[in-house]
């Protein structure tokens, strides 16, 4: 790519600070974020760039919406850029988990169980606007709305990552084979890419920590090094997003005795009225650690070396991926498997979204009236979430 002079790390780094500071609503929601402010407002990239790099990172394990977000930083920035995403984008969050995690007592008390309920149901509304959003744009006619509708339908009824990975596959195999579409990349900014060499040796990177790590855990035990095995297996394998990563996490820390499950629970709580990415939830467990570590240091490792596997599987393929775009039928393929893309965050709406917030009619209401509040009325979604805490901490006390 010839570097974009206009988009500094620093702007990158000021522009995604400010997403973390209000993108609420999980990665479905995160998506539809970074489409309006880097795509549709910033022009950083053109539309189908943007959505070749969805599409990458919903097929790697760990954080898509973060994997995109560093993506994006890439190409505008180089590496650089790509810290400065991802350092903009997660500091938020990981700064008050950490601070609620210290202070733990006196924070758990502000977020009572009907404070609670109202932000599922808000995050029911923002992803629920996402997704009616992406499909206008990527899902224009019948044949997509029918890939769309039938992914939605085969990941609501088989709920699991490899059935997401498998959908996309076979929804892109299906356009590669039987669409005539001749699909326009716009050139006007071409896609940066590491070079193969650098994308082997990250591939090669992230495999060789898969097997060290519990290697060094077993020879030095310690709660440090079983830490990071355990937190770094969990950004490894997970597929479909922070909320996939809970029992992951729950089997590395609560499992080992480091964390107890009420104080996991409620930082899990926390972590969903939060902005930014959920894998920051991994900085309240390394802030909880046994009171003979740091806190901070604490947070900070777990926090890295969760989103660790999937940084270098990202940058590792990327190379790879981008010259595979480069065939007309992969580019033919893109367009079933975006289709695809918006089928899957459908099904995560209606389960686990909808499935963990929606009881009652009252609350099909109030979802109704947020939603309407965000598409129509364009009130911003962190206000929303600033009235919920506000109105449920003093209904509730």
């Amino acid at each position: 790519m010839k570097e974009n002079t206009a988009v500094s790390a620093w702007l990158v780094f000021i522009v995604f600070l400010r997403l973390g500071c209000t993108a609420f609503g999980g990665p479905v929601a995160h998506l539809s974020y970074f489409q309006q402010e880097l795509v549709d407002r910033r022009r950083w990239l053109d539309h189908q760039s943007y959505m070749g790099l969805v599409t990458l990172c919903q097929l790697l394990p760990g954080p898509s919406s973060s994997q995109v977000g560093m993506a994006v930083g890439y190409q505008c920035a180089g590496f650089r850029g790509a810290c400065a995403a991802w350092l903009g984008f997660t500091l938020p969050a990981a700064l008050l988990l950490t601070l609620c995690a210290v202070g733990f007592n006196q924070v758990a008390d502000l977020f009572t169980p009907l404070t609670l309920a109202a932000l599922k149901l808000i995050t029911a509304a923002v992803v629920a606007q996402a997704v009616v959003n992406m499909a206008r744009s990527l899902c224009p006619d019948w044949p997509r709305k029918i890939l769309l509708l039938a992914a939605a339908a085969v990941v609501w009824l088989l709920p699991s990552s490899w059935t997401a990975i498998l959908v996309l596959l076979l929804a892109g195999l299906i356009t590669a084979v039987f669409s005539s579409y001749q699909p326009v990349f716009s050139r006007q900014l071409e896609m940066r890419q590491p070079a193969v060499s650098t994308g082997l040796v990250l591939c090669g990177l992230a495999l060789l920590l898969l097997l060290i790590l519990p290697v060094l855990a077993w020879l030095l035990p310690s709660t440090l090094w079983g830490l990071m095995d355990g937190v770094y297996s969990a950004g490894a394998w997970v597929f479909g997003g922070g909320h996939v990563v809970l029992p992951l996490l729950q089997s590395a820390v609560v499992d080992s005795g480091w964390v107890d499950q009420q104080r996991f629970l409620a930082g899990y709580a926390l972590t969903q009225a939060m902005p930014g990415p959920l894998f920051a939830f991994a900085a309240f467990l390394g802030a909880s650690l046994p009171p003979a570590y740091n806190p901070w240091l604490g947070a900070g490792l777990a926090l890295l070396v969760l989103f660790l596997p999937s940084t270098l599987l990202l940058f590792g393929v990327l190379p790879f991926y981008r010259r595979w775009q480069n065939n007309l039928y992969i580019r033919r393929a893109l367009l079933g498997a975006n289709a695809a893309v918006v089928g899957v965050l459908l099904a995560a709406l209606l389960n686990p979204v909808l499935s963990s917030a929606v009881h009652t009619w009252h609350d099909v209401v109030y979802a109704g009236l947020a939603y309407l509040s965000l598409q129509w009325l364009r009130v911003p979604a962190w206000l929303l979430v600033l009235l919920a805490i506000i109105l449920g901490w003093w209904l509730g006390s």
